[in-house]
């Protein structure tokens, strides 16, 4: 008898968790394996990034279905994917609804799998920042309260679940499946167009990434922190792909200090390429900070807080905090070659969905 989970996704970081679980869903069913997938797309980011060739690139199959939510606010897309999940496990119930990382969809789908009578399984549970104003971080919290069982990235995502009364028995410490998906491309990296069309060499560019509100939305503050960029890169050029939320701050703010080259979203290989190659990642994304660590890549987060305390612990990441003013004396203990070398987390190791998969097998089939 097969086992029908539901693998819910609803932004792009989602597809990327995702696809090491598909792969070795697949590669067990060729063998032992009796767990089926439904691939959920609940629609609640539109990436016109997501083409065929970025499931091409990760090795996946388009959704299943799509529920094809859309934009709105948070509580609308919150109960537009209630709505629409609910639909679909009426029609045809699944026996696990399996969620990852921490958007809205995670939170919606977690609910109403439950209010469904159907257990919930979230990769990735048991992050915390600390910071409540992230929704985020409300997310988490809500979609770790109805959960089942939780598979881990680290010990302090354990002790945190433990922390707020989840049994030990429900938790398995498995790894990270982000970094599955980033070791099993790296070979496949590609170097972008832009690339040449910007003279880039290796290790002569920082790559940024900005996008959280508290970040971007007052130009005032975005702009200051462009400006110190600008400044203490010695002359780097600055390579920003741009998310749609910042542009709007930068068509704002008009004119920005020299340096920076705004280019569109990177598809995955051409933009792990970049972070690869680059003297430094300025961040203020979760998912980044755990793939410059992986490659060795000096990272700053600008925030106040991190989900992923391991990047800063073991990996390269340093949290620099919101204070554009003190992104300088992190460029130049950079540029005097002071940066730690930082190292790889446990079970970081690319098997991450294997492990997930048979301890599936085991809760779900035995």
């Amino acid at each position: 008898m097969n086992v029908l989970v539901d693998l819910i996704a609803g932004a792009r970081p989602n597809f990327m968790k995702i696809a090491p679980i598909i792969r070795a869903m697949e590669s067990r069913n060729k063998g032992v394996g009796t767990l089926t997938y439904r691939l959920v797309h609940t629609g609640q980011h539109y990436d016109h990034n997501m083409s065929d060739s970025f499931f091409e690139q990760l090795g996946i199959p388009k959704p299943d279905v799509n529920l094809q939510v859309g934009s709105g606010t948070q509580a609308e897309q919150t109960a537009g994917i209630m709505q629409g999940y609910e639909k679909l496990l009426s029609e045809k119930p699944s026996q696990l609804c399996m969620v990852v990382g921490d958007v809205t969809s995670t939170m919606a789908c977690s609910i109403t799998a439950q209010k469904k009578g159907i257990p919930v399984a979230h990769v990735e549970g048991g992050i915390r920042s600390g910071d409540r104003s992230m929704p985020e971080e409300i997310n988490r919290i809500v979609t770790d309260v109805v959960s089942n069982y939780f598979f881990t990235t680290s010990e302090t995502a354990n002790e945190n679940l433990i922390d707020s009364g989840v049994s030990k028995d429900s938790i398995f410490f498995v790894g990270n499946t982000m970094i599955d998906t980033l070791l099993s491309n790296e070979d496949k990296f590609a170097k972008p167009k832009l690339w040449n069309d910007l003279g880039l060499s290796e290790k002569n560019y920082f790559v940024i990434t900005l996008h959280r509100p508290n970040n971007v939305d007052q130009t005032d503050g975005f702009l200051r922190i462009l400006e110190v960029l600008a400044q203490s890169a010695r002359g780097l050029p600055l390579v920003f792909p741009v998310h749609p939320r910042s542009m709007k701050s930068l068509k704002k703010i008009g004119a920005i200090p020299s340096g920076f080259s705004l280019v569109e979203p990177q598809p995955y290989w051409e933009f792990n390429f970049l972070v690869k190659h680059a003297k430094a990642v300025i961040t203020d994304s979760g998912g980044i900070t755990e793939e410059a660590t992986v490659m060795g890549v000096p990272c700053m987060t600008v925030r106040d807080s991190t989900e992923r305390p391991e990047t800063i612990t073991t990996g390269t990441n340093e949290l620099v905090g919101t204070n554009p003013e003190r992104l300088k004396p992190f460029l130049d203990r950079l540029f005097a070659g002071e940066w730690k070398k930082g190292g790889i987390p446990e079970k970081w190791d690319g098997k991450t969905g294997e492990r997930i998969v048979e301890q599936l097998e085991k809760i779900l089939c035995n």
